[in-house]
This record gives structure tokens, sequence and C-alpha cells, in this order.
């Protein structure tokens, strides 16, 4: 089961505020991802998030199963994620335009960091 992590440009000196706009936020109506299809079963499912801050960079990682466009999709769809977007608005070192399901999913993309480990009990040589 997979982890993604997706990366936020903030300006130091407010991880109080913005660890304040977090513990706020309002959870996704449900962790199964919509398929593309109407009628076809979910295309994946969200396990769980972190979010962690140090100085200027903000990281939120999640684990799902599934495809991970439909992570951005379904997070595109959230009402609580376009407020928590808003509320970070002031705290942003560089402004973005994430009002719209597309244009939140088009940042939700772009600010995905690069996997290059992911390892867990399931794939430990000694299982």
């Amino acid at each position: 089961m997979p982890y993604a992590a997706i990366t936020y440009r903030v300006k130091p000196g407010f991880e109080d505020e913005i660890a304040a706009i977090f513990a706020g936020f309002q959870r996704v109506d449900t962790p199964d991802l919509p398929s593309f299809q109407a009628g076809e079963a979910p295309a994946g499912r969200l396990l769980g998030t972190g979010v962690f801050i140090k100085d200027d960079v903000l990281v939120r990682v999640i684990h799902y199963e599934g495809e991970f466009a439909a992570v951005g999709r379904h997070m595109a769809a959230q009402k609580g994620v376009h407020k928590l977007e808003e509320e970070l608005l002031p705290y942003l070192a560089e402004e973005r335009d994430t009002r719209s399901d597309a244009d939140f999913a088009a940042y939700f993309k772009d600010a995905t960091m690069r996997s290059i480990a992911q390892l867990t009990v399931d794939t430990h040589p000694g299982r």
C-alpha cells in the first residue's frame, strides 16, 4: 500500500498558526475513492494522512491503496480541503489558485514529491 507526499512552501515563523488550521480540518466524506466510471468498484481507498512542518516546508503524507490520480480527484471535490486551502493562503510562500477542482488537481499533481523508496514489513526480505 503506497504512500505519497505533497509539499507546501510556507512562510517561516507561522508553524503554530498552520498547525491550528490543520487541527480544525474537516475530514473527507468517505475514505473510498470513486472510480471514473459510474457503477465500477472504487478506484482505491485513503488509509491515513500525516502532516509535518519545519520552517518553510509543510509536507502531507498520504497512505492509500489504488490509483493515486483518484486521490487527487477525491480531495479536489472535498469542501473541507477547499476551506483548508483558503485558510492557508496568508501563510503560503507562493500564491496558487486551488479554488476549482481542476486547479486543485493540477496543484496536487505538481506538488507531489518523487518517491525514491517505500519499504514495508510486507516487502522485508525476511518474510
